[in-house]
């Protein structure tokens, strides 16, 4: 057909790149993260990347890295629940990126880079969420590599194991991104510290690792709406998840924290975005306003007292505390042992880059190992006399 080309050639695919990006430039806000900025470790890998766009090429690769297919069964807060209607960790980072997106468009911020960070945020959780970590931390500090924490872990998914330890060169905006997102902090308000490079991205994990307070702040505006949209997603959705398993009842939630932010996920959700919108200079910052961050800090405050230390939630936390210390020895003294029959070396280390090995501590191996795995497929390592039963 007549100006139909079957097969695009690579100049046409560079041209359509470029019209993208110019695209960029006349939409989004000058303060926006442009695709045309994007600045990968190895830029000689991605050198030919097609039409795609830098960001939306590590949105792609993020989602169909095998990381991201194991959040489908990786806890959010409550676990061992037959309960089909409680959200795990793959909604939670949907809906992260939902929110960050929306909050993007009306800043006219990147949401190609937004969706990235976000899809990535959470790759480093460990089995059974916040409780997971803090074992496995335990056991890392034990074994002398430092603690243990997820949004570490993440980068080092995404950048040393994923691929056979190839990683995915993915861009340092999308990375620290990930890297800084830190939900649990309250900020009222959050300005990007623009001038990163990959060797202040590389000091901040050193920092990190070494000093779990050390405060991390995003490079980009993006970075800081995905930050503030991962509270915005789980703070509501949790304390559903709660009444539905009927840990507390709707009318506990305090007046004062009600009256401003409302009583349902549907309404705390739109009235926070709504305020993020409204208070955000895309120029400068973004932020809630103080009534509407105060109100947050107090649903966290009730959130951590009434769901997160619940002792209700957590009738199993002697056990999964016991299996984690029981795994962690058990593949040490196999990669000591030189046992070529387990899962670790079958499964994990099969094919993967010398690279990787020989920079791994074995200790290190069987952090990566463990904190990439499913809750089930955790629990599948033990006979099932061990494993325990469901508590709801």
């Amino acid at each position: 057909m007549p100006g139909f080309e079957r097969v695009p050639t690579p100049d046409r695919m560079a041209d359509l790149r470029a019209e993208l990006n110019r695209r960029e430039r006349e939409t989004l806000s000058p303060v926006a993260t442009f695709s045309d900025r994007a600045v990968r470790r190895h830029p000689a890998v991605d050198a030919a990347a097609g039409y795609r766009q830098a960001f939306s090429l590590d949105a792609d690769r993020i989602l169909h890295s095998r990381a991201y297919t194991r959040y489908i069964d990786k806890t959010q807060v409550f676990y061992l629940i037959n309960n089909d209607h409680i959200t795990h960790r793959v909604l939670h980072v949907q809906l992260v990126s939902k929110i960050a997106r929306t909050i993007g468009r009306f800043l006219k911020l990147n949401e190609d880079l937004i969706e990235a960070i976000a899809l990535g945020h959470d790759i480093g959780h460990t089995p059974f969420g916040h409780e997971g970590e803090r074992y496995l931390s335990e056991l890392c500090q034990q074994a002398g590599i430092g603690t243990f924490q997820h949004n570490i872990q993440s980068i080092q998914f995404l950048d040393r194991v994923e691929r056979k330890g190839r990683g995915w060169n993915l861009c340092l905006q999308t990375l620290d991104g990930v890297l800084c997102h830190d939900g649990e902090i309250h900020n009222q308000r959050l300005t990007p510290q623009t001038d990163k490079t990959f060797d202040t991205f590389d000091a901040e994990i050193s920092a990190k690792t070494t000093e779990p307070d050390y405060a991390l702040v995003p490079m980009t505006t993006e970075g800081c709406v995905v930050r503030m949209a991962d509270t915005i997603a789980y703070i509501g959705r949790d304390l559903e998840d709660a009444i539905r398993l009927k840990i507390l009842d709707r009318a506990d939630i305090p007046r004062a924290i009600t009256g401003t932010l409302g009583n349902t996920n549907g309404t705390i959700v739109y009235r926070l975005v709504t305020d993020v919108i409204e208070n955000s200079d895309a120029n400068h910052f973004v932020a809630f306003s103080p009534d509407i961050s105060d109100a947050l800090k107090a649903l966290k405050t009730f959130n951590l007292e009434r769901i997160y230390l619940n002792p209700e939630i957590k009738l199993r936390s002697a056990t999964i505390r016991q299996l984690f210390e029981q795994l962690f020895a058990m593949c040490l003294d196999d990669l000591a042992t030189g046992n070529r029959s387990t899962n670790i070396v079958t499964g994990f280390l099969a094919d993967m880059s010398e690279r990787y090995i020989a920079a791994h501590r074995p200790a290190e191996i069987v952090r990566d190992y463990i904190a990439g795995m499913t809750d089930r497929y955790f629990l599948h390592q033990f006979p099932e006399r061990q494993r325990p039963a469901a508590v709801r």
